[in-house]
């Protein structure tokens, strides 16, 4: 008999490294095999396995010899804490029973519908027929301007008129802005109307390239003066770059389909003391 806290470290990274990445020349361990046995029962590796993929997923991916040390511990506790459950004969709590019972349908249906996806291959007709419907949702003209941001709109409307008079945009936004982007001239990255508060957004549809606006443009941030620069049609991404999502968008509208059709044409008979529906119009 061993007690679980004399496990070196070693022996746990040996044991998790199968089901992350085994080395070539080590002879990978079957997943029945049993990591431990606790109080007469043996527990297999692959469902050691399992629990710290989980623990993975919820590190974001990131192994460590301390998470694979502080899972196997926690590993023992569940082993321990579920054994005393048994021994307890909680199994037969209604309250217990139920959670089983729903856990278990879960873990089913998760596996149903991997096996089920992955019978699912979307057609290239398919894929390119999703693809030109994306491309023209996606459809949109992105602007490249620059502005300058002030406190009140007398002052917006001085700056105008130092434009009209031949003044040098950026040097008035890096004088005058109270924006982040004053220091770089007013500039702004590239960016499409829904970006940008309702008022500036319409302003600048509204704008000419190569044009500033004649009047103030108020927002919750202050008063804007802005020169649009120039505009563009977004470019969307190409047929080979955006297959893979699409092969996934499609598999998951077809799995959806079949389900509604499964649920459709299942037999159920409600229980009509529990169960109360509305009734519909006609």
């Amino acid at each position: 008999m061993m007690n679980i806290k004399r496990i070196p470290l070693i022996l746990i990274a040996f044991m998790t490294a199968t089901a992350c990445s085994a080395e070539d020349t080590a002879e990978p361990l079957s997943g029945d095999v049993a990591i431990a046995t606790v109080n007469g029962t043996p527990y297999s590796l692959d469902l050691f396995r399992l629990f710290y993929l989980e623990r993975l997923q919820q590190n974001q991916g990131e192994s460590s010899a301390e998470l694979q040390e502080q899972a196997f511990n926690d590993f023992m506790s569940l082993i321990v804490a579920s054994q005393e459950a048994a021994r307890r004969q909680l199994e037969d709590d209604p309250q217990v029973a139920v959670a089983i019972e729903l856990h278990r349908m879960k873990v089913l249906s998760n596996a149903a519908l991997a096996s089920m996806g992955m019978e699912i291959e979307p057609s290239e007709d398919q894929l390119k027929q999703a693809y030109e419907e994306i491309k023209a949702n996606v459809a949109r003209t992105e602007y490249k301007a620059r502005h300058i941001l002030v406190k009140e709109e007398d002052e917006a409307k001085e700056l105008i008129q130092e434009l009209e008079g031949g003044a040098d945009f950026g040097d008035l936004a890096r004088k005058h802005s109270l924006g982040p982007t004053g220091k770089n001239g007013g500039e702004l990255d590239w960016f499409d109307a829904n970006q940008m508060v309702a008022p500036f957004s319409e302003a600048v549809v509204a704008m000419e390239a190569g044009t500033f606006t004649k009047e103030p443009v108020q927002t919750q941030f202050g008063w804007h003066v802005i020169e649009l620069q120039e505009s563009r049609e977004a470019q969307p991404p190409s047929y080979e770059e955006a297959r893979p999502q699409l092969v996934v968008i499609l598999k998951r509208q077809a799995l959806g389909d079949q389900l509604i059709e499964m649920r459709d044409n299942a037999m159920v008979e409600l229980n009509e003391d529990v169960v109360k529906f509305s009734p519909k119009d006609e």
